[in-house]
């Protein structure tokens, strides 16, 4: 059941949410002195500036160890079930999302750790699962990555299914899976109300597609541009509704850099991304990712590294803010549900955006006032 007072759910047809704010250098891998420093301190005032906005929800990155470079880009980070819970409970409004790696966390400590969010919020608490990518993150807990995504998202499932049933149950069950072994497993309090929070996934992989479609209110997928990833919607929202009989929302994520003119926005973007990149932390994140290891011609590689560097090679809102909103209508009409959004400076940055671009999605219809 949805949650009616759960921003995730409200009346606006696109949802917007701030990525990273909880990591150094948030998604800009550059060494500009205004890059974004992720205190507590910052993250609340950028938490109370978005919900007083209207912004539906933020959603962290759960990282352990940095990409290196002069910045140590991501190196510094507050881990993001504590993170949430602090900012549910300094804001009134906005979903908060705990993004949660399921190999480093039991489920039965998680279902408990989530619930008592949940109450904390009122409702407000949503869910980001990650079934592992990042091999240095792993051997950091002694861990070994499963070679095959089909492993890591079945070990993924286990998890979910587990915390769905001590949420969903009442009474203790014992479990015998492929990977826990559990006697009198059971959570209380379960969560806010007696349902579900909203629960997201990223995955481009076709295992990470299908355990969205199988248990996510929404897929966070890497966006080339709209017309391309409007089939891309398209097919993914057919396979949940064919296997699964369910509606699967699909989100994308951006980086912005918004000025009174398009010049303006193009030459701060030179500035950070290309003049003061994090040049070797640019390339270890581009490393880990695969990229060096496919064969694309030079120029691709070279405009990669400036995505990459602009921020973290998501897609790029570059503009003033007519082009913006323009560009986020044509996401939008392209079959999206919503974007996250980041910036140099989230907290400097978005209350332009604020006053400038939601208008303007406003009178597109894409919002309400």
């Amino acid at each position: 059941m949805r949650r009616p007072h759960n921003a995730l759910f409200n009346q606006n047809a696109f949802k917007l949410g701030l990525f990273s704010p909880n990591c150094s250098g948030g998604m800009a891998v550059t060494t500009v002195p205004e890059r974004w420093d992720a205190s507590w301190e910052n993250n609340l005032r950028l938490a109370q500036l978005a919900d007083a906005a209207g912004i539906e929800f933020l959603l962290p990155i759960a990282r352990w160890t940095g990409y290196g470079g002069a910045t140590d880009f991501q190196g510094d980070s507050l881990e993001t079930i504590t993170w949430a819970a602090g900012l549910l409970a300094h804001t009134q409004r906005i979903s908060v999302f705990a993004t949660a790696h399921a190999a480093f966390l039991h489920p039965l400590m998680a279902a408990k750790q989530f619930a008592t969010i949940d109450h904390l919020s009122g409702g407000r608490f949503g869910l980001n699962i990650v079934c592992g990518w990042n091999q240095p993150e792993y051997e950091m807990f002694g861990l070994t990555l499963p070679a095959d995504h089909a492993t890591r998202y079945r070990y993924g499932q286990e998890w979910w299914d587990i915390i769905r049933q001590v949420w969903e149950n009442p009474d203790s069950a014992d479990w015998d899976g492929e990977f826990f072994k559990l006697k009198g497993a059971r959570c209380s309090p379960r969560p806010h109300g007696h349902t579900l929070p909203p629960v997201m996934n990223a995955g481009s992989s076709s295992e990470g597609r299908e355990f969205a479609a199988r248990n996510c209110d929404f897929l966070f997928t890497v966006m080339i541009d709209p017309e391309r990833g409007k089939a891309d919607v398209a097919h993914i929202q057919a396979l949940a509704r064919a296997r699964y009989q369910r509606e699967l929302a699909v989100f994308t994520t951006t980086y912005v850099v918004c000025r009174p003119t398009r010049r303006e926005a193009e030459e701060y973007h030179h500035h950070y991304a290309v003049t003061h990149a994090d040049g070797p932390a640019v390339e270890r994140l581009m490393e880990l990712q695969g990229l060096h290891a496919q064969s694309f011609p030079p120029a691709m590689i070279d405009a990669l590294r400036v995505q990459f560097a602009g921020g973290h090679g998501v897609y790029p809102l570059l503009g003033d803010p007519d082009f913006i909103a323009e560009e986020i209508a044509r996401i939008h009409q392209a079959g999206y549900a919503g974007a996250t959004l980041a910036f140099v400076d989230y907290a400097a940055e978005l209350p332009y955006f604020v006053a400038e671009v939601l208008p303007r999605l406003v009178a597109r219809g894409l919002r309400r006032a």
